[in-house]
């Protein structure tokens, strides 16, 4: 949840924080609450969840829109996201811890729930602070990209709290069990390059320069085999649920078995023996 008190502010002017459009594609949800540093107020959840729903009901084929192939997670400002809104939380607090702890059920699981499930390859662009849950979020996304100005922190024990956003899975999955106790039970910061070299960041780039990168690899992902990044995903998932050797091997199996029947499989094979690159449509 929380991390980094807020500078007051409020919606776009359009009274939405959080954006949406399809762009050859790529569903960039952008947040959109740039003078409180993005923070996460009850507005901004919603808009989120509502988002990553809409991209889940947007699949290659499915919905009435765009299809969406490939997501990008960015943000308006100078900060990725300093967590939960503490202005908020301070608020909820008044009426008691329960009710102020309830939103972690109500409104976080599900939010990461949903982007983790996403068959679409997420991209996520960093700039500035990601912290707290905003670390949470951007550790939902399959590539992360970040700025040289970039910084990384867990931050919950120093407010006395342990960690939601599915911080304490997603984190060790990325930089290791031993790593992320110490990152977060100190709550030290990390700058980009060292992001980077524990694995937590996949690119580093020059400042103000994050989104277009993520962006550039969201169009190359959506124009790639989306079918197979979505058994990638449904893979990876499962191997990191604790499925053993065999299953794995046999989940392996079925989904080469389902993606060699698609038109992306034996178009790429002839284009390959013809020396020529492949297209791929998603199916």
């Amino acid at each position: 949840m929380a991390v980094t008190p807020p500078e007051a502010a409020t919606p776009d002017a359009a009274g939405q924080s959080v954006g949406y459009r399809v762009e050859d594609g790529v569903a960039i949800v952008e947040l959109r609450r740039p003078a409180a540093g993005n923070a996460l107020d009850a507005a901004l959840r919603s808009g989120l969840l509502a988002a990553v729903r809409r991209v889940a009901g947007a699949s290659d084929g499915e919905g009435d829109g765009e299809p969406v192939r490939a997501v990008l997670l960015t943000a308006q400002g100078r900060n990725f996201c300093v967590g939960q809104d503490l202005k908020e939380h301070a608020e909820a607090l008044e009426h008691g811890p329960a009710s102020a702890f309830a939103v972690v059920r109500a409104e976080y699981n599900p939010l990461v729930e949903a982007l983790h499930a996403l068959p679409q390859p997420v991209v996520v662009a960093v700039e500035g602070a990601c912290v707290g849950a905003g670390l949470g979020l951007a550790l939902c996304a399959d590539v992360r990209v970040a700025s040289q100005g970039a910084r990384f922190s867990t931050a919950f024990t120093g407010i006395g709290l342990a960690a939601d956003s599915g911080l304490s899975l997603s984190l060790a999955q990325a930089v290791g069990p031993s790593r992320a106790a110490a990152l977060m039970l100190l709550g030290d910061r990390l700058d980009a390059g060292d992001a980077q070299l524990m694995g937590l960041v996949h690119r580093v780039v020059p400042d103000g320069q994050a989104a277009a990168e993520a962006l550039a690899l969201a169009r190359r992902l959506a124009a790639g085999p989306t079918a197979a990044y979505g058994e990638v995903k449904a893979l990876l998932r499962e191997a990191a649920a604790g499925a053993g050797l065999s299953a794995v091997l046999e989940r392996e199996a079925v989904a080469q078995e389902r993606l060699g029947a698609t038109d992306d499989h034996r178009g790429a094979v002839r284009s390959f023996l013809a020396k020529q690159k492949p297209s791929f449509e998603g199916r």
